[in-house]
């Protein structure tokens, strides 16, 4: 098993990006990243040379789209990315939240997709109570790199962090990526969109659609702005780290257990957390010195 860099939430021309599709294929190969999903608002952009970009120094290449309702007019954002999908996924508007969250993930799944919930925080459109109600997602963004997103929260609205943990609590099984949402490729600022803000790197048999898509739905992978792993291993009775050493940066893991409550933390590189059988979940976020993240995907228990 390999570990592969990419990003799943990206726009072009092809929508509201400022970029061509092929320009944004090469920068996010000249970053370092594996496999790339295009994902423009309720479009499929398909490059000539998907299928087969062996002979093209571009990362592997997936097709997306941001299918994307606007309910109230705009005032309340529902957008869902497909991964993977085998067709254009015509936006659903089913009048309220829940209802449109479920059509357009079950469309999505129809398509052979993977759907992800995207920036729950933006607008504040999407919460726990939301999510509780609704089957069939995969992944939840908890981190998108786009400044209006707030993925922190405010004094009265819990982080898309908080979000995932009442999710997970409930009981429901999903997964928690981290995105660009990269839209400004030209201007680079904190005002902007732009690329190599948050990724995921995904553990896989190889770098194809399939295999990448078949680890998306088990949750191998983990989740970025920054800190880099060496090593994850989890299984029923314990989550082991491996943090890959970055200058003078100092780093704190933190495990986390139902209603978002810390159980453990270590400054140790090599974190080693043995899981209790009182938890409805556990899940491990790692913080840096430098400010950047990484979280790594929750073992269900029971």
């Amino acid at each position: 098993m390999t570990w592969y860099k990419g990003n799943i939430h990206t726009h072009t021309t092809e929508s509201d990006g400022d970029e061509e599709p092929i320009k944004v294929t090469k920068w996010y190969k000249d970053h370092g990243y594996d496999f790339l999903v295009l994902t423009d608002h309720n479009h499929r952009t398909m490059l000539n040379y998907q299928e087969d970009n062996s002979s093209l120094d571009i990362p592997l290449m997936i097709p997306g789209e941001e299918v994307t309702v606007q309910l109230e007019g705009g005032d309340i954002p529902v957008h869902i990315n497909g991964i993977g999908i085998e067709r254009v996924v015509e936006p659903i508007d089913a009048s309220d939240v829940v209802s449109t969250i479920q059509a357009n993930v079950d469309a999505i799944r129809q398509a052979g997709g993977i759907a992800s919930i995207n920036h729950p925080n933006y607008k504040w459109a999407i919460n726990h109570h939301h999510m509780i109600q609704v089957s069939g997602a995969t992944l939840i963004e908890i981190f998108n790199g786009s400044p209006s997103t707030n993925n922190y929260g405010s004094k009265t609205k819990p982080s898309t962090e908080e979000i995932w943990d009442k999710i997970l609590s409930s009981g429901k099984i999903i997964f928690g990526a981290a995105t660009d949402d990269s839209h400004h490729y030209h201007d680079f600022h904190r005002s902007k969109a732009n690329p190599g803000r948050g990724w995921i790197c995904v553990q896989a048999n190889s770098l194809t659609q399939e295999d990448i898509m078949n680890s998306l739905r088990k949750g191998n992978f983990y989740s970025s702005t920054g800190v880099e792993l060496d090593n994850l291993k989890i299984t029923e009775s314990s989550i082991e780290i491996n943090i890959c050493e970055e200058g003078t940066s100092e780093f704190t893991t933190v495990f986390t257990g139902t209603d978002g409550r810390k159980l453990f933390d270590t400054d140790s590189f090599s974190p080693v957390y043995k899981i209790p059988n009182s938890e409805k979940y556990v899940r491990a976020t790692i913080y840096s010195s430098s400010g950047a993240k990484a979280w790594a995907q929750p073992i269900f228990i029971g």
